[in-house]
């Protein structure tokens, strides 16, 4: 599920899940009490796979599948009906994404590119390169090797809008059904994907070439999974809600807060996964934030100049304040492993980071 989507035919539906997004925004509880994020160690490939859908593990042997997708709400829900996994690796022209989707009924219905694809099953893509948490761009696919690519300026959390006419200029995709899609009269296994993005695609982003070994990017997938009914002629799709089941959790159903994403860490060669951003919890502090000033000032007109206005505790972050009538930045600190990690957010949601 997306919010604030500006598409002709549906804009008055995803605007009232925009509220709802906003007013969720809380909720997703205390920084400590939530686990960090998934890390994916990406190897250099040293051969580019062949873009057909097909994830070959010979084509695919330097790249570790993810674990099992969970719920986008994380361990709060069950897990996921089926199996969903990924993996990645890059060289100096793409990064090239896999999945594989269990699926006993392999359907896809939209067939022109820039549809709202989450009205079917599909798989997404999420990417924030310099982890700023402002803008971002978003792909979906569905079983058709339908494509939806859009950027987004800042989320729709902060009043943004997506730029649908964006494309990622030279992708390619394919996917591979291990079955039958669109018939209802037998038992398929799932389908798969493969993506191969060139970095001159993603200048928008601000990516400028190939990423350096040790860079990280603010990543994460997500499946859309509606329930389907069989009937005499055909399949019946059932009112929401639909399912979200994503590689690292968001902890509400909302996949535009790039805080939670899980990092893609780019690596010459195979080695253990790194752990979290050691400053990850002050991302969430800051989050959760941003969404009591905008209530702050929804209610009282102005924003707040202190953690005691908005009732909220500094949680060991020392949060610092400051405040003007159009905007605020408030700077949460974090020290770990002799660094001092100092996040800040602005007004508009935007993270800014700075070692020492």
């Amino acid at each position: 599920m997306r919010f604030g989507k500006v598409v002709p035919g549906v804009t008055l539906l995803l605007s009232s899940l925009a509220v709802f997004a906003y007013s969720q925004g809380p909720q997703t509880g205390s920084s400590s009490t939530l686990p960090p994020p998934m890390v994916y160690r990406a190897q250099y490939a040293s051969t580019a796979p062949v873009i057909d859908g097909v994830v070959g593990e010979k084509e695919w042997k330097q790249a570790p599948w993810t674990p099992f997708f969970v719920d986008i709400e994380g361990s709060r829900k069950p897990l996921p009906r089926f199996q969903t996994r990924a993996r990645m690796m890059w060289d100096d022209r793409c990064l090239y994404i896999g999945a594989y989707l269990q699926e006993p009924h392999v359907i896809g219905t939209l067939r022109q590119r820039d549809t709202v694809i989450f009205y079917d099953n599909d798989f997404e893509l999420f990417m924030d390169p310099d982890g700023d948490c402002l803008s971002y761009m978003e792909f979906e696919m569905n079983a058709l090797n339908t494509v939806w690519d859009l950027f987004l300026p800042k989320p729709y959390r902060a009043k943004g809008d997506a730029d649908n006419s964006w494309n990622m200029d030279g992708l390619r995709t394919a996917t591979h059904v291990y079955g039958t899609i669109n018939d209802p009269s037998d038992t398929d296994s799932g389908w798969s994907v493969e993506l191969a993005i060139p970095w001159t695609a993603l200048r928008r982003g601000g990516v400028t070439g190939a990423p350096l070994v040790g860079d990280k990017w603010k990543i994460n997938f997500s499946r859309v999974e509606w329930k389907y009914d069989i009937t005499p002629t055909g399949y019946v799709k059932r009112k929401g809600p639909e399912d979200n089941w994503v590689w690292s959790p968001q902890w509400v159903v909302d996949m535009h807060r790039p805080e939670f994403w899980g990092e893609l860490v780019f690596a010459r060669k195979s080695g253990p996964v790194p752990p979290a951003d050691p400053a990850w919890d002050a991302y969430v502090y800051l989050s959760r934030i941003w969404y009591a000033q905008n209530e702050y000032k929804t209610a009282h007109g102005s924003f707040a100049r202190s953690l005691s206005e908005l009732k909220m505790e500094a949680e060991g972050f020392d949060p610092q304040f400051s405040v003007s009538d159009s905007g605020f930045m408030i700077t949460a600190t974090r020290k770990s492993g002799g660094r001092v990690y100092e996040i800040s957010v602005d007004e508009r949601s935007g993270m800014h980071r700075r070692v020492r």
